[in-house]
C-alpha cells in the first residue's frame, strides 16, 4: 500500500515535473519568439537610408577640348564603383576580412560565438567576429567604443543592411568607407596615396598590401614601417591562396614583387587648377541650371565647359605679376578682375577674379565686381546709337563750355576745348564734352535703349545725360561690358557669355546643357564702323599701349573720378578691348576706396598695359588677326578722301592765312621802316640846324 502510494507520488511528481518542463519550455520559446520579432521590429525601423547615397565622386571639369582641366571635392573619400576597382583587390580583402562574405547573412555565428566566449573569459570586450558588413555598420553608423549595447546596434544595423543591399552594393561601400592610413579614405585614395595609380590599375601584391592595412592602418603604414608591411602583405598572399583567388606560384611571384611607393603623386594634379574660373562656373551651375553647390562638389559630375587652358593660363600668369599692377598701400591690395571671351560663341575663354590669396568661391571681380565703366560706356551709349541714326565716323561734333539742362556742364580730361572736332577725333581720344553733346542731340532715350539692347542693367536714376560717360548709380562687371563689346567683332549679334556648354551626371546621362542666345543689337555696318574707331583709340589715341604686335586690336579706355576732391586720382580704371576673336574686359580699382586708397594714374597706363600682355601670350590660340571691314571699307575711304580734302582745304587756308599774315608783317616793317626813316631824316635836320647856330655863335663872339 505504501509502496503504491509511492509510486502515485513519484508519477504526480513527474508530471508536475514535466508540465513545468512543458511551461518552461513553451516561456523560453515564446521569449524567444518575442526576442525575434523584438529584434526584427528593431531591424525593421532602422534606418540605413545613408548607405543609399553614392560615395563622394569628385566633379571633373573638362576645358574646350575635352581635356580634363580641374577636378573638383570637398570629400576625405573619392568613391569608385565596383567594376572600377581591381578584382585582386576585391579578392584581397575577401580573403583577409571575411572569407564567408557570399555565403552568410551578415553576421559570421562561429566568429561572434569564439568573439563573446572570449570576452566572457577577459571579462570586457577584447574581440569581434566582425564581418565586411558589421564593420561598414560600424563605420558609418556607429562609434568605436568596445560596448555590448553598440554590439547589438551593430548586429541589428547589420541585418537591416543585408536585407536593403545586395552584397556587391555592399562590398563598394565598404571599399569607399574603409581607412587605409595616411589620410587616405577609401580604395582610389588609398591607391594613389601609396601607389600613385587608380584603383583599378592595383597588381596582386599592391592589392596584399593595402588589404592588409585595414587592421591597423598607421602602424602597418607602408611609408612608416615598411618592413612589417612586407610582413603583413605576405601573410594576405597566402590567405588568397588558401582561398583559391591565386594560385601558388602566382603567390611565389606576388611576394617576390618589388613594393615601389609613389608618394609624389598623393595630390590630384587636377586638384586646385584654374580657382577663379571655377569659382564662375559654380556660380553659373547653380543660378542656370539649378545644380547644387553638394552636387557639384561630391556628386561625381562631368562639366564640359569653354575654357582655352592657355589663355586662362596667361591671365593668371600676368595677375600673379606684380610689376604689370601699379603698388598698392599696405594695408589694402589693388584688385583686378578680367575675362576673355570668344566674341561668335560667347564662350568664357579665361577668367581671373582677383588679386592675392584665393578664396574658394570668394568674391569674384570679373563676374560679380559692380562699378561704373566710365569712357568704355561712349561706344554703347552713344557712337552705336549716333551712327544708328545716319552720323559718320568723321562728321563734326561740338567741343566747347555747355550747360545742359541748366545744371550739368561735362569737362574734357584735360580741360581744353577745340570748337569742333570730328567723332573719330572725339573718340580716340576720349573728349567727353562731344559725347554728351551727342547724345543730347539724337535723344537720350536712344541711348539708354542701346544700353539696354547691349545687356547692361539700368537704374531709373541712370537715365540722363552723364550716361554718355558710364555715370551710373551702381554699375556693372567686366563679364557684362565683355559680353557687350563683343557685338562688335561679331557684326552687329551678341551672345550670352558662358562657361558651361553641358553638365552630365556620374552614369554619363546629360543632365544639363547650353543653348546659343544670340541677340542682334545693331547693324553690321554699325559694328565695322564702331571697330573702326576703337581700333583708331589702339592705334593712334588713348588705348595706345593695348596694341599688339601683329593683330588687330581695338577698345576703349575708361577712367572713373573719386567722389572726393584730389589732384589727378582716380576710382576706377578699365579697359575694354577685342581681337577678331577675342573680346576682354580688365578693371582696376581697390576694394574701399577712400583717400588713402585710390588709382594715381589713368587706364591707359594700366589696364591696358594688363590686356595687352594677356592678349600676347594667347596669341597661339588667335588665328584670326585682322578685322573685316568690307562693309565699310568704302565708305571709309571716301570719308577719308573728304576728310582729307577739308583738311587740304584747312591747311591751304591756314597757309592763306600765313602768307597774308607775313604779308601784313612785311607791311607793317615797310612802314615801320618808313617811318624811321622820317625820324631820322628830321633828326638829321635838326642837328643840322643845331649845329648852324653853334656856328653863328662862335663868329659872333670871335667878332667880340
Amino acid at each position: 500500500m505504501e509502496r503504491r502510494n509511492n509510486q502515485k507520488s513519484l508519477k504526480k511528481k513527474t508530471l508536475f515535473s514535466y508540465k513545468v518542463s512543458i511551461k518552461l519550455v513553451g516561456a523560453l520559446l515564446i521569449f524567444a519568439i518575442c526576442c525575434v520579432i523584438v529584434f526584427n521590429i528593431f531591424i525593421w525601423t532602422s534606418d540605413v537610408s545613408k548607405l543609399e547615397k553614392p560615395a563622394p565622386q569628385p566633379t571633373i571639369i573638362y576645358d574646350q577640348h575635352g581635356e580634363i582641366a580641374s577636378k573638383l571635392s570637398n570629400s576625405k573619400i573619392e568613391g569608385v564603383s565596383l567594376d572600377e576597382i581591381s578584382k585582386h583587390m576585391i579578392h584581397a580583402v575577401i580573403a583577409t576580412e571575411d572569407q564567408r562574405f557570399y555565403h552568410h547573412h551578415g553576421i559570421n555565428y562561429f566568429a561572434v560565438a569564439k568573439a563573446f566566449a572570449t570576452n566572457l573569459l577577459k571579462g570586457e570586450v577584447v574581440a569581434g567576429g566582425s564581418t565586411i558588413t558589421q564593420q561598414l555598420a560600424k563605420n558609418v553608423f556607429l562609434s568605436h567604443e568596445r560596448t555590448l549595447t553598440r554590439k547589438m546596434k551593430e548586429l541589428i544595423l547589420t541585418k537591416k543592411i543585408e536585407r536593403s543591399y545586395s552584397k556587391d552594393e555592399i562590398l563598394e561601400r565598404y571599399l569607399n568607407q574603409i581607412y587605409f592610413g595616411e589620410g587616405a579614405w577609401g580604395i582610389q585614395r588609398a591607391a594613389k596615396t601609396y601607389f600613385g595609380k587608380n584603383a583599378s590599375e592595383l597588381t596582386v601584391s599592391e592589392s596584399a598590401m593595402l588589404a592588409g592595412l585595414i587592421k591597423a592602418p598607421s602602424s602597418l603604414s607602408p611609408i612608416k614601417n615598411f618592413d612589417q608591411s612586407i610582413q603583413r602583405r605576405n601573410l594576405v598572399l597566402s590567405l588568397m591562396e588558401k582561398e583559391g583567388y591565386i594560385t601558388r606560384n602566382e603567390l611565389k611571384i606576388a611576394k617576390a614583387e618589388q613594393v615601389v611607393l609613389d608618394v609624389r603623386k598623393v595630390e590630384d594634379e587636377y586638384k586646385g587648377n584654374y580657382p577663379y574660373y571655377v569659382d564662375y562656373l559654380i556660380e553659373e551651375a547653380i543660378k542656370k541650371y539649378n545644380v547644387t553647390e553638394n552636387e557639384i562638389l561630391s556628386g561625381g559630375l562631368h562639366i564640359y565647359t569653354e575654357l582655352n587652358t592657355v589663355i586662362q593660363k596667361a591671365a593668371e600668369e600676368v595677375y600673379n605679376s606684380e610689376t604689370l599692377f601699379p603698388e598698392s598701400q599696405p594695408d589694402q591690395i589693388i584688385q583686378s578682375g578680367g575675362v576673355f571671351i570668344h566674341p561668335s560663341t560667347g564662350g568664357i575663354k579665361g577668367l581671373v577674379g582677383g588679386r592675392g590669396e584665393h578664396t574658394f568661391r570668394g568674391f569674384n571681380h570679373a563676374s560679380q565686381l559692380v562699378r561704373q565703366p566710365g569712357s568704355t560706356m561712349k561706344p554703347i551709349a552713344v557712337y552705336t546709337p549716333a551712327l544708328e541714326e545716319g552720323y559718320e565716323p568723321f562728321n563734326n561734333l561740338i567741343d566747347q563750355p555747355i550747360t545742359f539742362n541748366g545744371e550739368y556742364q561735362p569737362q574734357n580730361y584735360d580741360r581744353q576745348y577745340r570748337g569742333q572736332t570730328t567723332m573719330y577725333d572725339a573718340v580716340i581720344h576720349s573728349y567727353n564734352v562731344p559725347a554728351v553733346w551727342l547724345l543730347n542731340e539724337i535723344g537720350l532715350e536712344k541711348g539708354i535703349q542701346a544700353v539696354e539692347r547691349f545687356g547692361i542693367p539700368l537704374q531709373e536714376e541712370d537715365q540722363s545725360l552723364p550716361l554718355a560717360l558710364g555715370g551710373m548709380s551702381k554699375g556693372t562687371s567686366p563679364l557684362i561690358m565683355a559680353q557687350a563689346f563683343s557685338a562688335f567683332p561679331n557684326n552687329g549679334v551678341m551672345v550670352e557669355a558662358h562657361s558651361i556648354r553641358k553638365i552630365e551626371d556620374a552614369n554619363g546621362e546629360v543632365i544639363a546643357e547650353w543653348q546659343s542666345k544670340a541677340t542682334r543689337v545693331t547693324e553690321p555696318e554699325v559694328a565695322q564702323k564702331i571697330t573702326y574707331l576703337l581700333n583708331g583709340v589702339v592705334e593712334e589715341g588713348t588705348g595706345k599701349n593695348a596694341k599688339v604686335e601683329g593683330i588687330d586690336v581695338a577698345g576703349k579706355t575708361g577712367t572713373t573720378q573719386l567722389p572726393f576732391d584730389s589732384n589727378g586720382g582716380s576710382n576706377d580704371h578699365w579697359f575694354v578691348g577685342y581681337t577678331p576673336e577675342l573680346v576682354g574686359a580688365i578693371w582696376l580699382g581697390y576694394d574701399k576706396t577712400d583717400q588713402q586708397h585710390y588709382l594715381l594714374s589713368s587706364s591707359s597706363q594700366t589696364a591696358t598695359f594688363v590686356f595687352k600682355e594677356i592678349v600676347t601670350l594667347s596669341k597661339s590660340e588667335l588665328t584670326d588677326t585682322s578685322f573685316d571691314l568690307s562693309l565699310i571699307d568704302e565708305n571709309i575711304k571716301k570719308s577719308l578722301e573728304i576728310r582729307e580734302k577739308e583738311i587740304e582745304k584747312e591747311r591751304e587756308k591756314e597757309e592763306q592765312n600765313e602768307e597774308r599774315e607775313e604779308e601784313e608783317d612785311r607791311e607793317k616793317e615797310r612802314d615801320e621802316e618808313k617811318e624811321k626813316d622820317k625820324k631820322d631824316e628830321k633828326d638829321k635836320k635838326n642837328e643840322n640846324k643845331g649845329r648852324g647856330k653853334e656856328k653863328g655863335k662862335d663868329e659872333h663872339d670871335k667878332k667880340d
